[in-house]
C-alpha cells in the first residue's frame, strides 16, 4: 500500500530537541510562514499572528524569559536559529484552538520541507509580563493579541524516535 504524502508527513514529525546552528533559508521561512496562514480559524476570522524572529539575541532574550518562568536556567528553545511566537486575538472565543491550528500547520509545512520543528509553551505567560508587552509593542502586536506558543525551527543536530502510540485512545462508537 502506498502512503498518501500527507499522512506520511503527519506520521513521521518529530519533536524535535537538539539544533544545528545553520540558519534557514529565507525561502524555506517564507514558505512555512504561509502555510500557517492557510490553517483552520474559528469563523474563517484568521486571528493569529506570527512573528519570525532569527536575531540570535532576541532569540536569547526570550529563552531567558521563557526559562524564568519555569524556574530554570536551560535553553527551552534547544539552540534552535529561527523562533517563531503564534499570537491569536484574545477577543475571539477560538483564539486558543485558532492559533494551535495555526502551530500545528506550521510544524507539519516544517517537516515536509526538511526542517525541524517543536513546540514550545509559556508563550501567554511570557507576553503577559512588562517586557513581553514591550516586545509586543515593538513588534507592532496589538495588547489584544495572547500568545499562544513558540514554534522552533532549524535543523535536527540528531534523531528523533517516535514513541510508541498508547492503545485505547480511538473509539467508533
Amino acid at each position: 500500500i502506498s502512503m498518501n504524502e500527507t499522512i506520511k508527513n503527519i506520521l513521521e514529525r518529530r519533536a524535535i530537541r537538539a539544533y544545528k546552528p545553520e540558519q534557514i533559508s529565507p525561502d524555506l521561512l517564507d514558505e512555512i510562514l504561509n502555510a500557517g496562514l492557510y490553517a483552520p480559524s474559528g469563523m474563517g476570522m484568521q486571528s493569529p499572528i506570527t512573528v519570525a524572529v532569527q536575531d540570535k539575541e532576541t532569540i536569547s532574550e526570550l529563552s531567558r524569559m521563557n526559562a524564568a518562568v519555569m524556574g530554570v536556567d536551560a535553553d527551552p528553545f534547544y539552540g534552535a536559529p529561527t523562533l517563531l511566537v503564534v499570537f491569536a486575538d484574545s477577543t475571539r472565543r477560538t483564539y486558543v484552538e485558532d492559533g494551535s491550528l495555526c502551530i500545528g500547520t506550521m510544524m507539519l509545512a516544517a517537516h515536509s520541507l526538511g526542517v525541524a520543528s517543536c513546540w514550545i509553551h509559556r508563550a501567554r505567560e511570557v507576553f503577559s509580563t512588562d517586557e513581553g508587552k514591550a516586545y509586543m509593542r515593538k513588534w507592532g502586536v496589538d495588547e489584544k493579541y495572547t500568545g499562544v506558543g513558540f514554534v522552533i525551527l532549524g535543523y535536527s543536530a540528531r534523531p528523533a524516535e517516535a514513541k510508541p502510540r498508547r492503545e485505547g485512545r480511538i473509539i467508533k462508537a
